[in-house]
């Protein structure tokens, strides 16, 4: 079930669109630092923590169920992309290294925690169970095979794989011309 347009205005996000359905089983926190374009849909289950970057979220994007966009820099979702089941997307992680605490019931002084944009491109689309890290940009129609770890920013048009995720081949981008008659069939 999802939220009314009643419901939708009451939970006081920075500014959303029209046609927007976000499951009533989705967690929100910081909703005046989330902006939600048109005709987007969120499923059950997905945690959306906007830190002070905040989350923007374009036109015409999916996040399917158990997905979790999260950290204090900013998530960005540009047009037509879209996150397939269980993926996780940080802008902010902890030092693994071992020379200092992690988690959040510790002090800030004695982490150091690492926070950095992330932005998926125009109809980047990523697979089930992809974890994507901080400080990463995924380029225009390009597509995250399941299960990928991005850790780095990958270029546009092309298909990447694994852990961490590499190139596997270029992706067709018969998208633009699609989007362009789809766009036509709104007016």
């Amino acid at each position: 079930m999802f939220y009314s347009k009643k419901e939708l205005k009451k939970i006081g996000f920075k500014e959303y669109g029209t046609n927007v359905l976000i499951s009533k089983n989705v967690s929100i926190y910081n909703p005046k630092n989330i902006k939600i374009g048109n005709n987007v849909r969120i499923d059950d289950f997905c945690v959306l923590s906007a830190g002070d970057g905040g989350i923007e979220i374009g036109n015409n994007v999916h996040i399917a169920v158990f997905c979790s966009l999260k950290g204090k820099s900013k998530i960005v979702l540009s047009d037509f992309s879209g996150l397939s089941s269980k993926v996780a997307i940080y802008s902010s992680s902890d030092d693994y290294s071992g020379e200092f605490l992690t988690n959040p019931t510790v002090d800030k002084k004695f982490t150091n925690v690492i926070s950095g944009e992330v932005k998926l491109g125009k109809h980047v689309i990523v697979g089930s169970g992809c974890v994507i890290l901080p400080n990463v940009t995924i380029g225009d129609y390009s597509a995250i095979a399941s299960l990928s770890l991005v850790s780095k920013s990958l270029e546009e048009s092309k298909i990447f794989g694994g852990i961490p995720a590499k190139e596997i081949k270029n992706r067709k981008n018969n998208l633009k011309t699609l989007e362009c008659e789809y766009l036509k069939t709104l007016k």
